[in-house]
């Protein structure tokens, strides 16, 4: 076993060679733990209705202001940035009400002065709107460039933000939500946010200082004209009021039957091979057309609340300007109107129909902002089990020993998984768990891996305790190498250094040749430059999990931890994948979940797990000589497999 290599230097590393960064490296870890030792499509399933009526609780709690409140909170920059930008948006506004102004000024000073038409003045006032148009016309286009820089800044960080939060969530969190709906938050429904901040929050802000500006310059010429058209509207806003509500819950089911559709699509596309393979194409077809019809049918629903406001701004335009006019031209003189001031009053009516107008269009894309925004948060406030410690410690060089003391542990979803559990491994040792499947020996090295803390006892590698330790020296020392190793779409090389930060090609050659896979690499049809495709579909099971050792190997770990290598390969990869495992295995602490017991025929310790308890330990022949849960299961897997005992 070679010695920890020094990182080489980056000067001579080719453009295809570049250090890898230590986020592709975590979310490499990431990916990998969560699908290490479980079957994804059974994942995909899992607790769905208990998330279903957790979302339903979750959106009744959170109102609309307290959402956006939330929201706003989240994306603190969102104020600062918006703030000169609100207020191009109100001078841009404000600038709409002097237009009416100067026409009812052109009329009675102009065209109906009481000397005769004043051409100059005339002139003038058309001069200065003509100035004031294009004004406005400049500040709006300011306006629209700061507010969709700023929101896609904003967007930009809420992605980002979001994303490592998932990344950073328990496991059992992972397990009982669909992963479609958990990129649903990170894609559609940030979308959604997108465009309400593009567009309706500023809306807002500006249709509610044209509404008021209008009624308050309306009320200089006639009050009474305000007044009429604020009647007028009265009867529109408990409408309003009520269409808001409807759609907030229309399209809160809009955006769970959204996160379902991406789910069904998500486990369609990956599970191509499977589908084909057992003749399910019937039933997944059937699965994704009932998401589809039930996102059409909530999204159709959502649609009639939002067409009813069109009508609803119409049949006020016409009420208004039709209530404006008669009132006017009935009683203008005795409230002291003349020509001018009454066309002013319709003009400013007209311009205040805009916003009445919009306020269906905001309102929907308002419902559908906080819908969306509401399911980001509720990811945002999913506490994070694992905190890491700051500055924390360093493991030490060399094989681990690990140390477990009174160790339990309970997933949120269900009862007792592990119970009191004590057992030291020897730094150095190769042990094999065993157990039927939930036996707890899956969630053991999860815990020895720290994907999750345990909520008893303790964990000690190295003889320091586990949640102590800093997380880049646990991801080096502590390493975890599933069945299928996730492969990224990328050259062989780059999927290989992976497993170091500023691993180079040099030490991808190195890793390859320890590991004695030298002949293997130069049977690939570009050797290290092969590109594995997506998710590695270029390779087979076998070579995937070739290339998962080869990035063991490159992190030096003091502890690896296995899932059964050679489980699911042809005879001729087992001999190669044997051989790395053994070399991999050298100078280290080896555990690996032995899904064949002739992995625990070679063991040093043998860990036999039963309904979360550690019923037995102690090497191969002493167990079988025990005659007890071990020996059951060897006699097992002798007669299922039809082999001798050794």
């Amino acid at each position: 076993m070679s010695e920890k290599r020094n990182h080489s230097s980056n000067d001579d590393v080719q453009p295809h060679e570049d250090e890898l960064s230590s986020q592709a490296n975590d979310e490499l870890a990431m990916m990998e733990h969560a699908a290490a030792f479980d079957d994804p499509i059974a994942l995909e399933h899992e607790a769905l209705a208990a998330s279903a009526e957790e979302d339903r609780v979750n959106e009744r709690r959170l109102r609309a202001i307290a959402v956006l409140r939330r929201g706003f909170a989240q994306s603190p920059e969102l104020g600062r940035g918006l703030r000169l930008t609100i207020l191009f948006a109100i001078i841009g506004s404000v600038g709409r009400l002097i237009i009416p102004v100067l026409i009812q000024q052109v009329i009675d000073k102009g065209l109906l002065a009481d000397d005769g038409f004043n051409a100059r003045f005339t002139v003038t006032a058309c001069a200065a709107a003509a100035v004031i148009v294009i004004a406005v016309m400049l500040l709006s286009r300011i306006t629209y460039v700061r507010l969709v820089t700023t929101a896609e800044k904003i967007l930009s960080n809420l992605r980002v933000k979001t994303f490592s939060h998932i990344h950073r969530l328990p496991m059992a969190d992972h397990e009982s939500t669909r992963r479609g709906e958990l990129t649903s938050r990170v894609t559609s429904d940030i979308e959604t946010i997108a465009r309400f901040l593009q567009y309706g929050a500023v809306a807002w802000i500006i249709d509610s200082v044209v509404i008021i500006g209008t009624l308050v310059v309306m009320s200089f010429y006639a009050w009474q004209l305000a007044v009429i058209t604020v009647i007028a509207a009265l009867p529109v806003l408990p409408l309003f009021r009520l269409m808001q509500r409807r759609q907030l819950k229309a399209y809160t089911v809009v955006r769970n039957r959204v996160g379902t559709t991406l789910s069904e699509v998500s486990e369609a596309v990956q599970g191509a091979a499977p589908i084909r393979a057992y003749g399910l194409q019937r039933r997944s077809r059937a699965r994704l057309d009932d998401a589809i019809q039930a996102q059409f049918k909530s999204e159709m629903s959502a649609a009639r609340w939002f067409a009813f406001m069109f009508p609803l701004g119409d049949a006020f335009g016409g009420v208004a300007l039709a209530s404006v006019a008669m009132a006017g031209i009935w009683f203008g003189e005795s409230w002291g109107l003349n020509a001018g001031s009454l066309v002013a009053c319709l003009f400013l009516v007209q311009l205040i129909l805009g916003p009445i107008a919009e306020i269906g269009e905001i309102l929907d894309q308002t419902q559908t902002a906080i819908a969306g925004w509401s399911k980001v948060l509720n990811v945002l406030d999913t506490p994070i089990d694992l905190v890491e410690p700051e500055p924390g410690v360093e493991l030490p060089e060399g094989p681990l020993d690990v140390s477990v003391e009174h160790l339990g542990f309970t997933y949120q979803t269900g009862g007792p998984v592990l119970s009191d559990v004590n057992i030291t491994i020897a730094a150095g040792a190769s042990v094999a768990i065993v157990g039927e499947t939930g036996s707890g020996k899956t969630t053991f090295v999860k815990l020895l891996d720290r994907l999750a803390d345990p909520v008893e006892g303790s964990v000690l590698v190295g003889g320091i305790a586990l949640n102590t330790v800093n997380r880049q020296s646990r991801t080096e020392r502590i390493r975890m190498v599933p069945q299928d190793g996730f492969m990224f779409d990328t050259t062989l090389a780059e999927n290989i250094a992976i497993g170091r930060i500023g691993a180079t090609i040099d030490d991808v050659r190195a890793s390859i040749a320890e590991l004695g896979l030298e002949t293997w690499v130069a049977g690939l049809p570009r050797g290290l430059d092969t590109e594995v495709g997506e998710r590695g579909e270029s390779l087979s099971v076998g070579e995937r999990q070739l290339v998962a050792l080869a990035r063991a190997q490159m992190a030096d770990p003091g502890l690896l931890i296995l899932d059964e290598a050679t489980s699911a390969v042809d005879p001729r990869t087992e001999r190669v994948l044997t051989t790395a495992l053994h070399r991999l295995a050298e100078g280290r602490t080896t555990i690996s979940v032995a899904h064949r017991l002739s992995t625990a025929e070679q063991a040093d310790l043998v860990l036999v797990f039963d309904a979360g308890v550690l019923v037995e330990h102690g090497s191969h022949d002493e167990l079988v000589a025990l005659g007890g849960r071990y020996a059951e299961l060897y006699r097992s897997w002798l007669g299922n497999t039809g082999q001798k005992a050794v």
